[in-house]
């Protein structure tokens, strides 16, 4: 088919790779304006945008689809589908409406619970056993789209953003990959979302990363692992330097919350404590626990906040 991939971040990659290996006419590349990054703030394409650019396929970068101008432009491409997935910017009814056979999305949860722009992170923040992609027929709500297709995986207690990341990207390319072959053959039907269930996965907020140690055990681990490795959840330190929990397990031991309990960084929560196994001290390399003790001992007794 004749169709526009629409996306971002790297999550979006090995969709684009398989549709591309498919045979897909790639017409063009939608994907968000490069933005300056780094100390030198040099602009930085997107994952997506470099794909692209390495494959010689159009790339176009608005900043919005809500103009007119854009609208027309994007319906002259003349579509049999768009494939859309993290693209970031909202698409108008008439962007929606078209390409001949709609524009499917690739949603990184198991619909109607986390809908919106962080299902990966709330997800596991939320203590979720299971997780999955599903592909979707876009409307014009909030991922609330018929599903054509869904694919699961656990979540287990050594999971953090990335991995499920990683895992679900992994997923979503052949789920992507044959609903598109459905769709050309005329044989993919989508099933309407539940009405009950419903849960939203809003954007991450900078109060979102910041450790309480008043909660219990589970969910600061939770928290720790679905923040990882970006942006990090964080808590100061004794000496009241910021740092950044990378992976941690919970463990045994009671005491007042944010409390070391031993000289191996198991700090009391709410109810139980978590054992801090990789973090990052404000300025520094991330490291293990035993490294970022050997430079910077913490004895039992010590407090975090």
């Amino acid at each position: 088919m004749r169709i526009a991939f629409m996306g971002s971040p790297a999550f979006g990659l090995p969709t684009l790779d398989a549709l591309v290996a498919d045979g897909h006419e790639i017409a063009c590349v939608y994907t968000q304006a490069p933005k300056p990054s780094g100390r030198g703030r040099k602009e930085r394409k997107t994952p997506i945008h470099e794909y692209a650019d390495a494959r010689g396929f159009a790339v176009r970068t608005p900043r919005s689809l809500k103009k007119a101008e854009a609208q027309e432009a994007f319906a002259a491409l003349k579509l049999d589908c768009a494939v859309v997935v993290a693209y970031g910017l909202i698409l108008p009814r008439t962007v929606l409406a078209a390409p001949r056979l709609g524009c499917v999305n690739l949603h990184a949860s198991l619909l109607p619970r986390w809908r919106g722009a962080a299902p990966i992170q709330r997800a596991i923040m939320a203590g979720d056993r299971v997780t999955g992609v599903q592909a979707m027929r876009m409307e014009e709500g909030l991922d609330t789209g018929p599903i054509y297709a869904s694919a699961e995986t656990p979540i287990e207690g050594d999971d953090t953003f990335a991995s499920v990341h990683d895992r679900l990207a992994a997923l979503g390319a052949p789920l992507m990959a044959e609903t598109l072959r459905r769709l050309a053959r005329g044989e993919a039907s989508a099933t309407p979302q539940a009405e009950d269930g419903v849960v939203y996965a809003h954007k991450l907020a900078p109060e979102d990363a910041r450790i309480d140690w008043r909660a219990p055990a589970r969910s600061v681990d939770c928290q720790i692992r679905g923040l990882s490795p970006a942006p990090g959840a964080w808590f100061q330190m004794p000496d009241g330097a910021r740092a950044k929990a990378l992976f941690s397990r919970v463990g045994l031991g009671e005491g007042a919350p944010g409390e070391t309990l031993d000289d191996a960084l198991l700090i009391a929560c709410g109810v139980g404590a978590v054992r801090l196994l990789r973090l990052q001290r404000e300025g520094r390399a991330a490291m293990a626990a035993e490294d970022f003790l050997r430079g910077a001992p913490i004895a039992a007794g010590a407090r975090f906040s």
